[in-house]
């Protein structure tokens, strides 16, 4: 079942990605080309790894922000005519289909107060609670999950973290400076 759901989204994220690739308009490709970074976010959620999957949805929050901002300032695009019909159609399909994926997602969570990694005996989680202290000497078990055991990811998810929002107040404060010198 999760092979059909990530069949599915995948379908979308090259929909999208063509659908960026041939508009004229930036900030229609700039729209189009979102469902690609969030699609990605969920398939990392549906293949079991959430720290990944909140990494690429922060990046992409502030990847669209800076590209948003980026394009309203070279080229502001305004709608002036009457709003397409098959446009709203359109629009209503894709929250009908992500609601629908949505409340498949919620029938397979565990019931409340039910630790997901008891479903599983083989989880890596159920390892670290029980070696933790053996293999790692530290009396905190999350500082050794993050620091030990996923020390090389942790530090990229950092690293990708403080770029892109280095990059994004890079993005803001030139914009800001020149505003300032123009007043």
């Amino acid at each position: 079942m999760i092979e059909i759901i990530i069949g599915i989204l995948l379908t979308f994220m090259i929909i999208g990605s063509i659908i960026c690739l041939e508009t004229k308009d930036l900030l229609s490709a700039i729209i189009a080309i979102v469902p690609v970074g969030y699609f990605s976010g969920i398939i990392f959620l549906l293949l079991g790894a959430p720290d990944i999957a909140i990494t690429q949805m922060v990046v992409e929050v502030l990847s669209l922000i800076i590209l948003i901002r980026a394009t309203i300032r070279r080229d502001l695009t305004t709608i002036e005519e009457e709003r397409d019909f098959f446009g709203l159609i359109t629009t209503f399909a894709f929250i009908f289909v992500f609601f629908i994926f949505a409340m498949e997602a919620l029938r397979y969570l565990p019931p409340f107060g039910s630790p997901a990694f008891t479903l599983n005996q083989n989880a890596p989680s159920n390892r670290y609670l029980l070696n933790g202290l053996k293999e790692t000497g530290a009396a905190n078990i999350v500082n050794s999950v993050i620091l030990d055991y996923r020390g090389y990811d942790t530090l990229g998810e950092a690293t990708i973290l403080f770029t892109s929002i280095l990059g994004a107040l890079a993005i803001l404060r030139v914009y800001a400076r020149k505003r300032k010198k123009n007043e």
